[in-house]
């Protein structure tokens, strides 16, 4: 039974979700609900045409830093340095390109309005985050997600040019390592994020994980 959310903010057990992981629909996107949602191990993810919906499927998709695989032809456009990577100076840019640039599956391919706003308000709050990935003063890919104590949740990404997603992931990926994050949460299932070394885990060490890196 998917549970419909009321004013108060509370989510049901995510043991509660459908096969597809889906788990309740209404509430809001208010900074409050969205921080107790993705500290939970949930995310919102629907379209114009729908009420909000929210997530926690089982299994989840997710990257450990230390075993991201980056191709040798990868690594060759990284060091040509034909682009140069920024964190948090465009993220109201990078969401509208997610939001414009339509992929054949995979959560965030399609963000309504009110999401974007959310996602936004989230990231004036200090909780979600970009990377921005320019050719010159020309924005040509990127990503953002939120980030829960030591977990990056990926939301969404976009490239306008070969290869551009792909420096903007590494930079992210080598960065949070660097910082000592413990996992990259990518949602749902992709051929192209198990590329680069992506793994499904039970939802439950995934939450495990998740609290393991929140401090009291």
């Amino acid at each position: 039974m998917i549970v419909e959310l009321s004013e108060e903010l509370l989510f049901p057990p995510v043991g509660m979700a459908d096969p597809d992981g889906l788990l309740a629909f209404g509430g809001d996107l208010s900074v409050d609900r969205l921080l107790l949602a993705y500290f939970s191990g949930i995310f919102p993810w629907y379209s114009d045409e729908s009420p909000i919906l929210w997530f926690s499927p089982d299994p989840r998709f997710v990257l450990f830093p230390d075993n991201l695989r980056v191709s040798k032809s990868l690594r060759r456009v990284i060091k040509s340095e034909q682009f140069t990577v920024t964190m948090d100076e465009a993220f109201p840019l990078v969401v509208k390109n997610c939001r414009e640039i339509n992929r054949p599956s995979g959560p965030g391919t399609w963000i309504a309005d009110d999401m974007k706003q959310a996602y936004i308000a989230l990231h004036e709050a200090g909780h979600a985050h970009s990377v921005e990935v320019w050719q010159g003063d020309n924005l040509v890919g990127g990503l953002y997600g939120v980030i829960v104590g030591k977990c990056f949740c990926g939301e969404s990404m976009f490239m306008r040019v070969s290869n551009a997603s792909k420096v903007g992931f590494v930079w992210l990926v080598e960065k949070l390592k660097a910082e000592g994050f413990n996992m990259i949460d990518c949602q749902m299932t992709t051929e192209y994020l198990r590329s680069f070394g992506a793994i499904e885990i039970p939802r439950e060490r995934f939450i495990g994980i998740l609290d393991s890196g929140v401090a009291p």
